[in-house]
């Protein structure tokens, strides 16, 4: 869906403790201030360059936020933003398929926004809950994924898995990733989970290492209710949310996932697709693919940025 909007106030946010992500910052502040728009820079890279600017705090109003690192440092803006403003992602760590530009650009993708040609794609979020067993409850939400897993020392952990009150398995196995669209790509892929268009309304149950065999990855509407229990005692299990959060569970604790009402909206300049990206960043060739590490017409290999 196109988006013709003037901005107006931007907030920057760079990669925690990374030099070149804190210095682009502050280069592409000055940029922004020299074409007359109000910017923000978030507290941490203030404090890293000793700088008195004006701080953007994630959440804050904004018809812009700018995310300086890799797909990590999007995750953890973008559950904080949620809906509140478009995200425009630029890549300075490695694979990057949240961040939709690399560094070198930024600049030419920030005239195209500023002038109002891009796009915004949203994105689902999940809304996750864990009841605890004697009661209270925490509250989360991700853009990728939820994953219960056993610790390193642990011994095989017995989940119960339910979706709108019906039982769908009782098994053993070292965990279960529970995936958004987005997260598809990320640790569901590593663990033999299916990739899949990050605008499809689904979740993707992919269990980790399993102990029967008969048990694999299924894909599930995202507007039924998903309860996991844990049926194991005496073991030490942990729910991990986007890979940044998380917390331990316990004897009979449930985990509880649904679509939430807010979504992310990522800001697309590039005109590339899903599945070009697909293609590049995963080296699965195709000519059109070269610019994002593919195989070039003359037969040499890209690098991914």
């Amino acid at each position: 869906m196109s988006r013709r909007r003037k901005i107006r106030k931007v907030g920057v946010v760079a990669k925690v403790a990374s030099r070149e992500a804190a210095f682009v910052a502050h280069e592409l502040a000055e940029w922004l201030r020299r074409r007359g728009l109000e910017v923000g820079l978030d507290q941490a890279t203030l404090r890293a360059r000793g700088a008195a600017d004006q701080a953007f705090i994630p959440g804050e109003p904004c018809d812009l936020v700018v995310v300086l690192g890799g797909d990590g440092t999007l995750l953890s803006v973008a559950r904080t933003v949620g809906a509140a403003a478009p995200i425009l992602g630029v890549n300075l760590g490695t694979l990057g398929f949240l961040t939709e530009v690399g560094r070198g650009e930024l600049y030419p993708a920030l005239v195209q926004v500023l002038a109002g040609r891009f796009q915004v794609e949203e994105r689902s979020l999940f809304d996750v809950e864990l009841q605890r067993s004697g009661g209270g409850a925490l509250h989360y939400r991700v853009l990728n994924d939820a994953v219960i897993t056993k610790s390193a020392l642990a011994r095989i952990i017995e989940l119960t898995l339910c979706i709108d009150g019906h039982l769908i398995a009782r098994f053993r196995a070292d965990g279960l990733i529970i995936s958004t669209p987005t997260g598809s790509t990320a640790y569901n892929l590593s663990a033999g989970g299916p990739i899949l268009s990050p605008l499809l309304p689904v979740a993707v149950l992919t269990p980790i290492c399993p102990h029967a065999l008969s048990l694999r990855p299924i894909v599930v509407p995202d507007t039924g209710r998903i309860e996991v229990t844990l049926e194991t005692q005496r073991e030490e299990v942990y729910l991990t949310l986007d890979g940044q959060e998380g917390t331990s569970v316990g004897y009979r604790d449930v985990v509880r996932l649904g679509r939430s009402d807010l979504r992310v909206r990522l800001v697309k300049v590039s005109g590339r697709g899903f599945f070009t990206s697909l293609r590049g960043k995963l080296r699965w060739g195709g000519l059109d693919g070269a610019s994002e590490g593919g195989t070039a017409p003359d037969g040499t290999r890209r690098p991914v940025e």
